[in-house]
């Protein structure tokens, strides 16, 4: 079922803007929940993820494995995390790329941006649960 009349829902070009998205786009789709706590303590649940980040990661080969992120590599939709590589062949010694949305962050690196996009966030989710609150009443 088709929502919005300005975006379109054909497959087709929902892939090519995915993958034809700038850096910045990018960065918002490259988001991870953030750990219960963390959702607890700032109202959020998804932010977008960042060096220095420290997560754990919840999907693949790598599960449960925890460590600071080291790279955002955007370009190819992966992030590399502290201590999570592999051998090659030649015996070197080189990251995996992890997706972002098999990460969930457990300590974010705090800056004022950083501080001021989850201020945003959960005012905006505190208005939405008002609006429910206020539709229960009759």
């Amino acid at each position: 079922m088709k929502y919005s009349d300005s975006v379109s829902s054909s497959r087709r070009k929902s892939r090519k803007a995915h993958f034809a998205a700038h850096s910045e786009a990018r960065r918002k789709i490259m988001s991870a929940n953030l750990s219960k706590e963390l959702q607890a303590r700032h109202n959020v649940r998804s932010m977008p993820i960042r060096k220095d980040d420290e997560v754990v990661i919840t999907r693949g080969v790598y599960k449960t494995r925890e460590g600071k992120v080291t790279a955002v590599y955007r370009k190819k939709w992966v992030v590399h995390v502290e201590r999570i590589t592999r051998e090659k062949a030649n015996g070197a010694s080189v990251n995996v790329g992890i997706p972002a949305s098999s990460l969930t962050i457990t300590k974010l690196k705090m800056d004022k941006d950083r501080k001021q996009a989850l201020e945003r966030k959960s005012r905006s989710k505190e208005g939405k649960k008002e609006d429910v609150a206020m539709s229960n009443v009759d």
